[in-house]
């Protein structure tokens, strides 16, 4: 049951590239305010602990849990989530690697561990395995084993490196 209009506030923000409205309750987590209120589905909940790491989002270009959130604390912010990845229908360059890597099975958790590759790509674009698993640790997948996510954001960072997928890096900010 929600509360009384008066006991929830009114929330903008920028949701993948688009100023967004809604109202939430001030005990409402930012998860579920993206996926209730906003629609942004693609935003998972897992153990609402922040130990899952499934409901990772990008908060102004910062991997952040959106289950340790609160929505209110959103007012104003940037926040990106795995829906800001793909264009016209178009998986972006590390979306595509997880799908020839098989790094995805059920795929609950893989819309967090995006997040994360986003932000860390950015912040470490010539990474080694050591580091990629490091950045991995903070994400619970029962279904892969980890070694395809670790192949596809090792590709993923070579291509970039090399300059081989600028095409959507130029078109897409959340990819560079």
């Amino acid at each position: 049951m929600h509360a009384p209009a008066e006991q929830r506030s009114e929330i903008e923000l920028e949701l993948n590239g688009e100023t967004r409205h809604g109202r939430a309750e001030p005990r409402t987590q930012l998860c579920d305010f993206l996926r209730h209120e906003l629609g942004a589905t693609g935003v998972h909940v897992g153990c609402e602990h922040g130990v899952c790491g499934a409901c990772t989002v990008l908060v102004d270009g910062v991997a952040s849990r959106s289950c340790l959130m609160l929505a209110v604390q959103a007012d104003g912010r940037r926040i990106d989530t795995v829906e800001s990845l793909a264009r016209d229908d178009v998986m972006n360059d590390l979306q595509q690697a997880f799908s020839r890597h098989h790094a995805l099975q059920c795929g609950f958790c893989t819309s967090g561990i995006l997040m994360s590759c986003v932000e860390f790509l950015q912040k470490v674009p010539d990474p080694d395995e050591a580091q990629v698993r490091d950045m991995l640790s903070g994400h619970l997948c029962r279904c892969t084993g980890y070694t395809g996510i670790v192949r596809a954001v090792l590709e993923v960072a070579r291509q970039r490196q090399s300059g081989e997928s600028q095409q959507n890096a130029s078109e897409n900010p959340n990819d560079v």
